[in-house]
């Protein structure tokens, strides 16, 4: 084992060994630091990193593991947080100059989760602007004249440059699967309301999930086994029994699954690369894959997300539009003003649609198929920082609920990763990561 590179350890690696004892959780953070300090000035994914009270956190946790108490799935491990994500002790500014210096006596639910699994909260990464659109400072870690994706920039960056196994993000459109696609990680929005939210910036009730980021799909299933549960403060979580994600994830289907190929009304203007590479994809699963027609309901989707999307955020930001408006970006302007002309009526049969749209896809589920495939962006990381890419192949997965996976399978003709997404049916978001360990498996080796 080259201690140098403890960084690039997966996070399941890496609690076993600190569980062990080959490896302190101290010695862990160190060396994570230290990558931090090579590449993140150019990269720029941290919102808020303090060095010593990082290194404070995982002294705590290997005195706790000589204690002799039980220590959780996660002891020792470093964690990225999001930055409209509620943490103690560090501050929360959600990207906005509105909330500089921002802190909070409370933990978000997720943060409290994690800690009580012993992770150690390595810093707050950077986000756009309340999660929005209007670009922020970081840069992709393969190319830094790329974009990395928004709005989850700085936990993509920083899980796929190595300065953290893992990390939290946030998805209302496409937020957490195309960073994932332009960074080169595997993304993961899970089913609605699997993950709690209180403590979490709300943007859009209907909409927003909490993401979760890693270099592999058995760390997103053991984030996701920590992470779900229930929470009476967030209405859309219900109590539910344990999902062994870890265990399901690493099972053999009991056939080998069939994916119906869904290239949506945004395929003809996916990049030439896209394409192609999908169409290599396709022959390598042969008879495992059907090309399969949107269903009629889901042609108005995107408008419904987008009515959605800018009423509820409209609501959600009532305040900082009243108090601080000079403050938002002028994009973000647009976004509210348009949100506040929303009729109640046009929203309800939005709300509506989205239902039925997944009715649809539930029947699609139930009769044959076992996932969905689909491209997680148009293309590659689009060249420039002014822009954070388009979600137009994450917002109809985003508006049913449906948990959605970007895995870094592919490689654009300028050589920058190229995400594929797979979606399954709500709630079969283990059976999902399950499929997925199957179709990279099936993949020739590069």
């Amino acid at each position: 084992m080259d201690r140098g590179k403890l960084n690039w350890l997966s996070a399941a690696e890496a609690a076993q060994l600190v569980r062990q004892g080959a490896v302190s959780a101290q010695e862990l953070m160190k060396v994570c630091l230290d990558r931090v300090r090579e590449v993140d000035g150019k990269i720029q994914a941290w919102a808020f990193l303090d060095p010593d009270h990082a290194l404070a956190q995982a002294r705590a946790a290997d005195d706790f593991r000589l204690s002799g108490q039980p220590i959780g799935p996660l002891h020792g491990v470093p964690v990225a947080i999001k930055d409209i994500i509620d943490t103690a002790d560090m501050p929360t500014e959600r990207g906005s100059p509105i909330y500089t210096g921002r802190t909070t006596s409370r933990d978000a639910a997720v943060v409290a989760t994690l800690r009580g699994a012993g992770a150690v909260i390595m810093g707050k990464t950077v986000t756009t602007e309340f999660a929005t659109r209007t670009p922020a400072k970081t840069r992709n870690p393969h190319d830094p004249d790329h974009t990395p994706g928004g709005s989850s920039s700085g936990s993509a960056a920083a899980v796929a440059s190595g300065m953290v196994p893992l990390a939290l993000g946030s998805q209302t459109s496409g937020s957490t699967i195309r960073p994932a696609s332009f960074c080169g990680v595997y993304g993961f929005k899970p089913t609605h309301g699997l993950i709690p939210r209180p403590g979490m910036f709300l943007l859009s009730r209907t909409l927003d999930h909490v993401g979760l980021f890693a270099r592999g799909i058995d760390d997103i299933a053991l984030l996701a086994e920590t992470l779900a549960g229930y929470d009476e403060r967030d209405p859309d979580t219900r109590p539910r029994a344990r999902v062994p994600f870890v265990e399901v994830a690493r099972e053999e289907p009991p056939l080998p699954p069939l994916f119906a190929f869904v290239k949506t009304p945004h395929w003809e203007r996916a990049d030439g690369d896209t394409k192609e590479a999908f169409a290599e994809l396709q022959g390598n699963l042969g008879e495992r894959v059907e090309e399969v027609e949107l269903l009629p309901s889901a042609m108005e989707a995107w408008e419904d997300h987008r009515t959605i999307m800018q009423a509820e955020m409209a609501g959600n930001l009532s305040k900082e539009w009243e108090r601080a408006r000079e403050l938002l970006s002028p994009e973000l302007r647009v976004q509210v003003e348009s949100g506040r002309e929303v009729r109640a009526l046009a929203y309800q049969q939005a709300v509506a649609r989205s239902r039925a749209i997944y009715d649809g896809f539930a029947e699609l589920f139930a009769q044959r198929y076992d996932a969905i495939l689909t491209p997680a962006a148009l293309g590659t990381a689009p060249k420039g920082l002014t822009s954070t890419g388009d979600p137009a192949f994450c917002s109809l997965w985003t508006l049913c609920g449906m948990p959605a996976l970007s895995m870094p399978l592919l490689q654009g003709a300028n050589g920058l990763p190229l995400g594929v997404q797979l979606v399954g049916p709500r709630d079969g978001d283990a059976r999902l990561l399950r499929t997925a360990r199957w179709l990279v498996g099936r993949l020739p080796a590069e």
